[in-house]
């Protein structure tokens, strides 16, 4: 399944230590030719941290997707009736997005993109990255792996000596898994 012309919501939120990895993974879209439409929670359009500025992620992703980003609620809202998503893909979803996704919480652009996407009963992927996966947000995964038109990118430990709930998506897998996707299919092993 080619990517071409598809038009992919990509949405990142507050998981910070994956972002390059993402961002890296939202240029080769483009250069397969997606049109992507950027996302971006609160957190993450408005925090710097120790792994860059909010201003360097946005310009890195303007320049990459040539658009402007959404990241408001009423910006995200007319992204399900006005169809402008094939795909939506959250890299990286911090286990706060997973909570709000699991329990019907719309209170970010990102969880509001999400929520207009699914009304047209269209893919979802999530890439998960998250310090408590197997803790206090398993639940939450739980709930969503069982859900209709969710797709998991991927996952493993991310560090089970020093953080052993640790769970983070394998970024060279996120294409793969927006293929099959499309198609209707969860690539496997989700977990690696």
């Amino acid at each position: 399944m080619s990517l071409k012309n598809i038009k992919i919501g990509f949405a990142l939120t507050g998981s910070f230590c994956t972002f390059n990895k993402a961002i890296e993974q939202m240029e080769n879209l483009v250069k397969l030719g997606a049109e992507v439409i950027p996302i971006m929670s609160y957190n993450s359009y408005n925090l710097d941290t120790k792994f860059g500025t909010a201003s360097e992620h946005i310009n890195k992703i303007k320049q990459i997707t040539n658009k402007e980003i959404i990241h408001t609620i009423q910006e995200a809202e007319p992204i399900g009736p006005k169809k402008l998503t094939d795909i939506m893909l959250v890299a990286p979803c911090s286990g706060n997005t997973i909570a709000k996704l699991a329990n019907g919480i719309t209170d970010t652009p990102v969880v509001m993109a999400v929520k207009s996407h699914l009304r047209n009963q269209l893919p979802v992927v999530i890439a998960i990255s998250t310090n408590d996966a197997l803790a206090g947000s398993a639940e939450n995964i739980g709930k969503i792996l069982n859900r209709r038109n969710y797709y998991f990118v991927p996952f493993k430990q991310d560090n089970p000596i020093t953080k052993p709930n640790s769970l983070v998506f394998d970024s060279k897998m996120i294409i793969d898994t927006l293929e099959k996707a499309i198609e209707g299919e969860q690539l496997q092993p989700i977990i690696l």
